[in-house]
């Protein structure tokens, strides 16, 4: 008997040149004195300075200091931003990056802390923050529809998530035409974000029907779409769809979390540069087939391959490497500079509380092995 409880309160406004109806929905949500917090790409692009002046005054500037893993500092930076200027709502407009600095900001602005404090668990999230409209600009993250804010504590090296139902974006503006500029291995890193955020969602041990069907949705998109948006980035369906599938798997892994994959991007970002869609996707194809042939997912994922159209889980494994060789991401130990001795310290920093989530018991001893599968040497044979 199914017993689950799904929910997300995020309005989502989806379509090409969606971005227009920003003044007007200002307007409608009656939002006045603002803060644009934007990705550096469209401050360069001049999509900012536009926004800024079609808000008639509703927003009274714009913040772009943010790195490409948003630091406590500048969510700090951010929030003092918010506070000195009496905020009363944001814009987040870019990439995971800035809408996990952003729904950081809104609500630590309201507070007398740090944002390491709500990092370290020192303090806790216990009320909403300022109002966020989030507008990606990238198919990755789907962060405009989530709990989650991943950021790093530079000072005590440590990349962490927040969450909490207080850090949701009021409404969603998703605009694929926004991801149009996006540069070849962002579309790609992005791409294999949402594919680790579907099938993550789909084996996790809290994944439930409704979770499942987004699930499978957005892998069957991700599949169809990403070469395509890759290979041809002006092609307007493969963007769309690629935004579809972005927002799809965010229903589906905003419930559920993620599991192993994710858990191992963490080191794989902090300590050796991979960005974080690339780093989830070094891992993911070897996840797929050990939790599709072992423990209690296993017949289900199996279904869920034939169902998209693979032979079996090991040929939809099969094609995530195939397309990582095709868009030049990383795939081995020796292409993501990792060496046999720091293999160890590597796999230490992957237990992340998401290393719970995966259906089959990972330990240090499986996950060394799993990673010693990914030298050439083994590949090659």
């Amino acid at each position: 008997m199914e017993n689950f409880f799904y929910n997300n309160p995020v309005p989502i406004d989806f379509g090409f040149g969606k971005l227009s109806r920003l003044p007007e929905l200002l307007k409608q949500l009656n939002l006045k004195r603002g803060l644009l917090i934007s990705a550096p790409s469209m401050v360069r692009a001049g999509v900012a300075k536009r926004i800024v002046e079609q808000s008639e005054g509703r927003l009274i500037g714009v913040f772009s200091d943010i790195q490409p893993n948003p630091t406590v500092l500048n969510t700090d930076q951010c929030a003092a931003i918010l506070r000195d200027n009496h905020c009363a709502f944001a814009i987040a407009l870019g990439g995971g990056s800035v809408m996990d600095c952003a729904k950081a900001a809104c609500f630590v602005a309201g507070t007398p802390y740090s944002a390491a404090e709500f990092l370290s668990g020192n303090q806790q999230i216990d009320h909403a923050g300022i109002p966020l409209i989030a507008v990606p600009t990238t198919s990755g993250t789907a962060s405009e529809v989530t709990t989650a804010s991943v950021l790093t504590d530079t000072e005590r090296g440590v990349k962490a998530l927040l969450a909490s139902r207080y850090l949701y974006p009021i409404y969603a503006l998703v605009d694929p035409e926004l991801t149009l500029s996006c540069p070849a291995q962002v579309t790609a890193a992005s791409g294999l974000d949402v594919l680790a955020h579907a099938l993550e969602a789909y084996y996790g041990k809290k994944h439930q029907p409704l979770t499942d069907l987004a699930a499978e949705r957005a892998a069957s998109l991700v599949f169809h779409y990403l070469p395509q948006a890759y290979q041809e980035p002006g092609d307007k369906e493969a963007r769309s769809k690629m935004g579809e599938a972005s927002v799809t798997a965010g229903l589906a892994f905003n419930l559920t979390q993620t599991a192993a994959a994710h858990a191992c991007s963490y080191p794989l970002t902090q300590d050796y540069g991979i960005t974080h869609g690339e780093a989830c996707a070094f891992t993911l194809p070897s996840f797929w087939r050990m939790n599709s042939s072992e423990g209690a997912e296993a017949g289900r994922l199996q279904a869920f391959s034939k169902r998209l159209g693979f032979r079996d889980a090991a040929d939809l494994a099969d094609r995530i490497d195939e397309m990582k060789k095709m868009m030049q991401l990383r795939m081995t130990l020796e292409d993501a500079g990792i060496s046999r001795e720091g293999l160890d310290e590597l796999v230490s920093k992957s237990f992340a509380p998401n290393m719970q989530n995966n259906p089959v018991e990972i330990t240090k001893e499986r996950l060394k092995m799993i990673y010693e599968h990914l030298s050439t040497q083994m590949i090659n044979k």
